[in-house]
């Protein structure tokens, strides 16, 4: 029994060096201030909680194919229009609320910008019930400057690159 459980609690992550380590939550703060600061400025819903994971993966994992820009902002848009969508044929409908989940999870990989964390925006779509021009506003505005921060971090030492470059 225990050997089967082994599976479950070892760690894949290979360790680190706690100064990166640290530089990736300061980065995560960056980012999360510069949203809020948006928020306050603009009095529009800036802090969602999707931010936060798309925080761990820019800035944690910015090595990772999520992480990459085209992810970021192809996700999260692909959730927003499907997540509006859903809301706007069926509004209240938790069961649309659950396709579009998955709906967005197919395009998202179809077209190979695959953000974990857009995954959620379907469901802040039926939770919040934003307009389709708002919702897409505030998760394009909010991951283009979240990849901008994250841009200007990964250069400050220990550097890290990012966004990944192109093999020519």
């Amino acid at each position: 029994m225990i050997r089967h459980l082994r599976h479950f609690i070892q760690r894949h992550e290979p360790p680190g060096q706690a100064l990166a380590h640290l530089k990736s939550g300061f980065g995560a703060v960056l980012a999360m201030t510069g949203i809020g600061g948006v928020a306050v400025a603009t009095g529009l819903p800036f802090l969602l909680a999707p931010f936060g994971a798309t925080a761990v993966l820019l800035f944690g994992q910015p090595k990772s194919p999520l992480a990459q820009p085209a992810n970021v902002l192809g996700g999260y848009f692909v959730a927003a229009m499907i997540g509006s969508l859903a809301v706007w044929l069926f509004p209240g409908a938790w069961l649309a609320a659950a396709v579009a989940v998955g709906l967005t999870i197919a395009v998202m990989l179809i077209l190979r910008v695959t953000h974990p964390p857009a995954g959620a925006i379907p469901l802040v779509a039926f939770a919040s019930h934003f307009s389709l021009p708002l919702l897409v506003a505030v998760v394009s505005a909010g991951s283009a400057l979240m990849i901008a921060i994250a841009v200007l971090h990964h250069r400050l030492p220990p550097t890290q690159q990012y966004p990944l470059r192109l093999e020519s």
